[in-house]
């Protein structure tokens, strides 16, 4: 007999043992309660951060919204489904006949006997579980359905409300595929069981289908059939907002002369021809004969080829082709039409505009504002030098892009480049405590004049330093919330946090969060979920935790928002506002939908890339693919406490109302933003991106011309970028023609289809108030010939004296230029194009403005160090012959008829301080402007006049709003009954 260890021996195999059934059972069963924790981790934490961001009512109505599709769209699945299934099993024929087909299917009839319940509820199940799980995640298209709001228009084609094709016809749709899917699973599994059971039979004398298995099929062919005559019917209405190719539009929506003259009339016919082959099918059961049902459906599938697809190609053919422009030209109005008033493009006003190639100081004088307020700061080139100069420690850092915002009041407002000193754990010891403790926010605002450098090419700050001081205020600096801030940190409690560190002592000051965000870790279910949620054990048995401690998350402006408002397409780029004492972030939220009739779609992430989407973040969206879009929402995140708040900025917005409905309480009203934040808003940029995409073809408005496909508009490739992708739009200051004072405003240049000139410059008034919104756009008349910024670039590097000066800035290769944005700005009857240039040299860290360009007309270049040289060269220094417009009101400006400074009231009259000193100050504004008048010097004439603006509405206010005196006495116009001319800037 072999030993147990000799070579042979096979040991004999049982059934494991007591102790490894129990192990074995005991880690089963471990597992599953760990993936239960992990599920409910993930639900408990979501739930306690809505809480505590007062949206629960967010979390909730998702959930039951959620819950409530599933059920019941999965409880009516698994019914259908098990109800053929019982009933394919009930209609068995009780014999089966003798054949080897059914002698094979006897084993599984066999096997199949003691578990045919378990096996009805069991498939039963699994189907309503996926069908469930598919149904929940059409909640939008459930409470957009529910909540549906009017638009107040008609579509042009069926009279119906656009909210029928914007809320209805996606629900409809969704629940007529449902359907489909319903009978499609359960005529297949009928019909597995029918086969099983010997109702069906594909070998064997006699019938191949029993009585019941006849009837049964039949009944749900019909329904099918039935299903599809409902298909054909929404199908019509599909038409106003099926998308395909035309014209050079990828996303062209609406009927064509081909949809409504053969494709609509096809549609009506093949419902009819549906209803009656449903029939057929229904009358199949009592006929008993497969015959005429399957007679009607041959013809119906013969008339879906000849009607729906035959005739349409034969009038194409043979109606569309030999007079293509008459038969399209109403359905091309009609797309033109939509489009616009869909992307709120409608108003936009174009005027005609042939720029000089010189000009004169009195065409100068309107625009003194605008060239004053020339941005030289690029918000895009200048984050290294902020980092340089203001990083202060090695765990701050601001963004790559900075941003571009206003700060003062009346005419003292200005332009400024402005970031966040946000924390930068890759400037630590990186360890737990340190990520996640120690190092918790950022800390000051750092901003700068968008229009000076100093005399080493760098920022001029108006607020700076650590702790951070300037022109801002007192304001609570410490920066929770960024768009740097990506991880998670366990603050209050016990927990010393480093607050700054000492820029005189070294010293690190220690801080301990206030602010009441976050989420308690008192509770030690909460801190295992939250250990589960980070995957990190820790967060279980860490002594740093202490009571009161709170844990802080989603902390990106874009990401808080987009969670409490899921509803929202937000802007790529959230930008920071210091006022009444806060540091608040504000985002611009989109609705948006693909439902408004005839007009054309266009996908978000392709319309709004550019130069810059890189370094500003690419546009998130719950629906990528749109053709209608509102910016409805202004949103805000606080810096310090993270609290998110939504105001209604577009009243009229029929999505919003309707998500309004859905999400009660969540939006609050207009008149609730806060009177310091209103001046911050601006006009976003994806929505303006959005905008002048689809411009580029219906900024014409006729259909014959837009037929004609002649006057084709791109946004033009950004020639200061490597990425040869297209030139961002740039914030400015600037008066377009026909309005009398500039503002701030958003712009972008346009060049024909192929071409490098210039087509058109676009701007829209981005300051709130009532002309914001208001988009203007001057084209080019065809004997302009401006240049475009390929051209003016060209123009720029093909100059001999500047590429001799370029060569010297680059020390033979040893310093590298960027070149700024290159902004084009309508100025004085022509167009001036502007561009500052940077130098950074070897091992620098940042560049320097060392020149500017200047390009005005065709020959008017200049390259010179400052941008009052280069204007003084470009517009001629010769001192005009007339006098000077100065303001006789902020705001206004008339010609004086005795040019002199302002005096005080005539003798009889007191006067306090404070008004000789604003009489005193506008005298020297005055004086100013007319010195710097003489010398050609117009950034320091547009300054002069913004300050003898301020000086003369202090002067209105110390006088208890009466007006001021006028220069030379005289009082101002407006004073008396009489009329006042025309204001100026």
């Amino acid at each position: 007999m072999p030993e147990r260890s000799e070579p042979g021996f096979r040991r004999r195999v049982g059934p494991p043992s007591r102790r490894a059934r129990v192990a074995l059972l005991t880690l089963g069963v471990l597992a599953v309660l760990f993936l239960l924790f992990v599920m409910f981790a993930g639900f408990w934490t979501d739930w306690l951060w809505f809480k505590s961001v007062h949206f629960s009512s967010v979390f909730t109505t998702q959930l039951w919204t959620k819950t409530g599709l599933f059920a019941v769209f999965g409880l009516l699945m698994a019914v259908i489904v098990g109800f053929n299934i019982w009933l394919a099993h009930r209609l068995r024929p009780p014999l089966s006949a003798m054949s080897v087909e059914q002698q094979s299917l006897d084993r599984y009839r066999a096997g199949l006997a003691p578990f045919k319940r378990w096996a009805l509820i069991g498939i039963s199940l699994v189907i309503g579980l996926v069908a469930g799980a598919a149904a929940s995640g059409q909640w939008r298209t459930w409470l957009m359905w529910t909540n549906s709001t009017s638009f107040g228009e008609k579509d042009s084609q069926f009279g119906m409300d656009v909210s029928f094709y914007a809320f209805d016809l996606p629900f409809y749709e969704f629940v007529l595929g449902f359907a489909f899917s319903a009978v499609i699973v359960s005529l297949l599994t009928s019909a597995l069981v029918h086969y099983l059971y010997g109702g069906l039979r594909l070998q064997g004398p006699g019938r191949r289908a029993s009585v019941g298995a006849q009837g049964h099929l039949a009944v749900l062919l019909g329904v099918f059939v039935l299903l599809k005559a409902v298909a054909y019917w929404l199908d019509r209405y599909a038409l106003a907002v099926k998308t395909g190719s035309y014209k050079g539009v990828s996303g062209w929506t609406g009927l064509r002369y081909v949809d409504a003259n053969a494709f609509l009339p096809a549609k009506t016919i093949l419902f009819f021809v549906a209803i009656i082959c449903a029939v057929l099918f229904f009358l199949t059961p009592i006929r008993r004969t497969w015959a005429p049902a399957l007679i009607g459906l041959g013809l119906m599938v013969l008339s879906a080829v000849l009607i729906g697809g035959l005739y349409p190609a034969i009038v194409q053919q043979f109606q569309v082709k030999p007079n293509e422009q008459a038969k399209e030209t109403p359905y091309i109005q009609k797309n033109i039409d939509a489009t616009r008033q869909a992307y709120g493009i409608a108003d936009a006003q174009t005027t005609q505009y042939t720029p000089q190639g010189t000009t004169n100081a009195d065409a100068l004088k309107p625009d003194a504002q605008t060239v004053a307020d020339i941005r030289l700061l690029d918000p895009n080139v200048v984050s290294p030098t902020f980092q340089s100069l203001e990083q202060q420690r090695n765990y701050y850092a601001f963004p790559s892009t900075l941003d571009v915002d206003r700060y003062g009041t009346g005419q003292g407002k200005q332009d400024s480049v402005i970031g966040l000193r946000e924390l930068d754990l890759n400037g630590v010891q990186r360890n737990w405590i340190n990520d996640h403790f120690k190092y918790t926010h950022g800390y000051g605002a750092v901003a700068a004049k968008g229009n000076q450098v100093d005399d080493k090419g760098q920022p001029v700050f108006t607020e700076s330093g650590l702790p951070a001081t300037g022109t801002l205020g007192d304001y609570q600096q410490r920066i929770y919330y960024g768009e740097k801030t990506t991880t998670y940190s366990i603050v209050g409690g016990a927990n010393k946090e480093i607050d700054y560190t000492d820029p005189k002592t070294g010293q690190n000051a220690e801080y301990t969060y206030s602010g009441g965000s976050g989420v308690s870790l008192d509770n030690p279910l909460t801190r295992a979920a939250y250990a589960v949620r980070f995957s990190e054990p820790q967060i279980l048995y860490a002594g740093a935790i202490t009571d009161g401690a709170k844990v802080i998350y989603n902390r990106t402006p874009k990401e808080r928002v987009e969670k409490v408002a899921p509803w929202l397409s937000i802007d790529a780029d959230p930008y920071p506002v210091v006022q009444d004492g806060r540091v608040l972030w504000v985002l611009d939220g989109y609705t948006t939908s693909d439902g408004f009739p005839f007009s054309s779609k266009t996908t978000l992430g392709a319309a709004t890339k550019d130069s810059l989407t890189n370094q500003r973040g690419e546009l998130l969206t719950v629906a990528n693919q749109v053709n209608y879009i509102r910016n409805s929402v202004k949103a805000t995140v606080d810096a310090y406490t993270g609290e998110v708040k939504l105001y209604q900025w577009d009243d009229k917005d029929p999505v919003l109302k309707t998500w309004m409905k859905a999400f009660p309480g969540t939006v609050e009203p207009k008149a609730d933003i806060p009177q310091g934040l209103l001046p911050h808003l601006r006009y976003p940029q994806d929505m303006f991106k959005v905008q002048r995409d689809l411009l580029g073809q219906y900024h014409v408005t006729d259909a014959n011309s837009f037929f004609n496909g002649s006057d084709i508009w791109q946004v033009p490739v950004d020639p200061t970028s490597d990425t040869k992708q297209v030139q961002p739009p740039y914030y400015v200051t600037v008066r377009m023609p026909d309005t009398s004072t500039a503002s701030f405003s958003l712009t972008s240049t346009f060049v024909p289809n192929q071409r490098p000139n210039l087509a058109a410059f676009m701007a829209v008034n981005a300051d709130p108030g009532d002309d914001y919104g208001k988009i203007r756009i001057l084209k080019m008349t065809g004997e302009s010939g401006a240049p475009g910024p390929g051209l003016v670039q060209s123009k720029f590097n093909s100059r001999q004296e500047v590429a001799n000066q370029i060569f010297a800035l680059k020390s033979g290769g040893d310093a590298e230029l960027e070149y700024g944005n290159l902004l084009t700005l309508p100025v004085g009857g022509g167009l001036l194009n502007i561009e500052p240039v940077y130098v950074r040299g070897r091992g620098a860290k940042y560049p320097t403005m060392q020149k500017v360009l200047a390009v005005y007309g065709d020959d008017n270049v200049a390259f010179e160090d400052t941008l009052e040289a280069a204007l003084k060269k470009v517009f001629g220094g010769t001192p005009p012959s007339t006098t000077p417009t100065v303001p006789s009101n902020p705001g206004t400006g008339t010609t004086p008829t005795n040019p002199t400074t302002p005096t005080a009231p005539a003798p009889g009259g007191t006067i306090s301080p404070e008004l000789q000193k604003a009489l005193s100050d506008a005298g020297k504004a005055y004086n100013d402007s007319q010195t710097a008048f003489k010398n050609g010097d117009w950034v320091a004439y547009g300054n002069a006049q913004k300050a003898l603006g301020d000086a003369l509405k202090a002067a209105e206010a110390a006088r208890g709003g009466s007006p001021a005196p006028a220069p030379g006495g005289t009082p101002a116009p407006g004073a008396t009954g009489g009329g006042s001319p025309s204001p100026q800037p």
